[in-house]
């Protein structure tokens, strides 16, 4: 059966509009609530060629110069999204433990070594503070989430997003997923920390409403009318800190080399530009890992992987969207409103 990319599927018919409807993709997820922080790991079922775009001006992260196209690597086990800002880089290292403890990496003689790609979120002002002894705790959350990846995780306030804010909303974890005219899967993973707002304005209307599916935020579309004073975008604090960025993950399960590959992160981002007022900024640390796991055993032509990279902003417009339209406030005083308090009561 002919699906378009306004149709989302998961593996045998099952829909779950999540990025696991990609086959040989599963999710983990840990949080810290004292920190108000947490990890999102995507671990894949056999290496998968893998890139990245990064569209942002103040990115943090890890081994991510071996998914440049001309780097010799090739394929990944896993790709972690965490918070805790440079701390959180460690997560991945947790990740590496556990891929390791199962046997996942290429063999170095009698020694296996794992390749999971790390980015990280601005999240410490979050929680009650970076007050911790040793080894930061994103270790363990890395491990943690790596270890629980399974076909069903949570959205919102969850893993990565877990202390994830934007311009005047809590931020989150989001994720969507959809099938190409020829029938690839696509799905897209976000952890929405933005120095911008996701809202048409003040009310309800998410910039990504035309890109909805089935009432998955809402079903509110656009305002009738949107005059110039809903243009105007909000930014979080000053404006100035270097305290933002979306992170986000697409998988498809065709076959594509790493070219292929990083030009569908580069189209990709068209969906956080959709999604996310002002996106790309220089305070934002704005960046899309592709990982392809070839499930489809099929290669794409020039017009099918135009139209995965189509499909994948779309899913990422998507994704975004539902983060925030998921998350649920942190319990703490001064804490922004998620989206449900402010429209939803």
């Amino acid at each position: 059966m002919n699906r378009g990319p306004n149709n989302p599927i998961g593996p045998k018919g099952v829909m779950r509009n999540l990025i696991t409807d990609v086959a040989g993709v599963s999710v983990g997820n840990a949080h810290n609530e004292a920190l108000a922080s947490g990890v999102t790991v995507a671990v894949f079922d056999e290496p998968a060629v893998a890139s990245i775009a990064i569209h942002g001006g103040a990115p943090g992260v890890c081994d991510t110069a071996l998914l440049e196209p001309e780097a010799s690597v090739e394929c990944v086990d896993a790709f972690v999204l965490s918070g805790g800002s440079a701390f959180g880089l460690c997560a991945s290292s947790g990740v590496l433990a556990h891929l390791r403890k199962i046997g996942r990496g290429f063999a170095v003689g009698d020694v296996r070594v794992p390749i999971a790609p790390g980015a990280v979120i601005f999240d410490l002002a979050q929680g009650r503070g970076a007050q911790w002894e040793g080894i930061p705790p994103w270790w363990n959350l890395g491990y943690q989430a790596a270890s629980s990846a399974s076909a069903q995780f949570d959205l919102g306030t969850a893993g990565a997003g877990y202390g994830a804010t934007t311009a005047n909303l809590k931020g989150g974890l989001g994720s969507a997923s959809a099938t190409t005219p020829t029938g690839f899967a696509v799905g897209g993973l976000v952890a929405v920390n933005a120095v911008g707002s996701v809202l048409i304005g003040d009310g309800p209307h998410f910039w990504a409403g035309s890109d909805e599916c089935a009432g998955e935020f809402g079903g509110l579309g656009w305002p009738a009318v949107v005059d110039q004073g809903m243009l105007d975008i909000p930014l979080k604090g000053d404006g100035n800190a270097r305290a933002n960025t979306t992170v986000a993950i697409i998988a498809t399960d065709a076959k594509l080399t790493k070219s292929q590959a990083r030009r569908v992160a580069i189209m990709a981002h068209d969906g956080v530009a959709r999604a996310i007022r002002p996106s790309h900024a220089p305070m934002d640390g704005d960046l899309v890992f592709v990982a392809a796991t070839g499930k489809a055993n099929r290669a794409p032509d020039l017009r099918q992987l135009s139209d995965i990279g189509f499909v994948a902003a779309r899913c990422l417009a998507r994704a975004i969207a539902r983060a925030i339209y998921e998350a649920t406030a942190l319990p703490f005083t001064g804490a922004l409103p998620a989206y449900r308090d402010r429209f939803l009561r």
